[in-house]
């Protein structure tokens, strides 16, 4: 693998981590163990704008409430941004994800990658923690695939990563072929914005669902 594929940001967060040979559970944060989508649109609305998903994305989507007018790409990366500095007010646990991952700690390594500006990571973490998810965190600004092949390192461990994001999998696949992946929606009725998941993909509606199928292809 080439680590130049790697945010160099992101891999200097890996260097940090242990060794831990165990079994490997990587996680995505917004939508999977974080609402996102919920909570964004009444942030929105408290600023002035509104967020209609015709399509699965922000992008083209969010509009002034007084003008209609469509925000550009740049004004709603500022947005998220503004949301996400103040995600402790906003953000709360999906059904079911602490107490899963609580069950499967003592016999997996648990770690949580974000897309996410780096500048964030404080806030994130702190907010985390004060939800009771201790577990190692990375941001990254690029794909995850290349993070997820460097985070299992040499050993031929079994690998588990689940995200929203259809594209993130896609990545994961192509850096990590034979790892087990499961596509998590905290909204999942948004699922019809998207097209029908890859063959290699286990779509789960909830973590209770999702919580013996990650035990399993984990071999714990």
């Amino acid at each position: 693998m080439n680590r130049t594929h790697i945010d160099p940001e992101t891999l200097r967060q890996i260097e940090e981590l242990s060794h831990d040979p165990r079994p490997l559970l990587v996680l995505d944060v917004d939508d999977v163990l974080l609402h996102f989508v919920r909570p964004f649109p009444r942030f929105l609305r408290a600023a002035g704008y509104e967020l209609r998903l015709e399509s699965f994305r922000l992008d083209g989507n969010i509009s002034e409430i007084g003008t209609g007018r469509v925000l550009e790409r740049s004004e709603v990366a500022a947005l998220v941004g503004s949301f996400f500095d103040v995600q402790a007010d906003w953000q709360t646990l999906t059904d079911g994800a602490a107490e899963t991952l609580a069950d499967l700690a003592p016999r997996a390594e648990i770690v949580m990658l974000t897309a996410m500006p780096h500048r964030h990571r404080a806030l994130r973490r702190a907010h985390l923690d004060a939800l009771g998810l201790a577990y190692p965190l990375l941001t990254t600004e690029m794909a995850k695939g290349p993070a997820i092949a460097r985070l299992r390192g040499s050993a031929a461990r079994p690998v588990a990563f689940v995200d929203d994001m259809p594209h993130n999998l896609v990545s994961a696949h192509e850096y990590v072929p034979d790892a087990h992946l499961f596509h998590l929606m905290a909204e999942a009725s948004l699922r019809a914005l998207l097209p029908p998941a890859g063959q290699n993909v286990t779509v789960v509606d909830d973590w209770r669902e999702a919580r013996p199928l990650i035990a399993r292809a984990l071999g714990i």
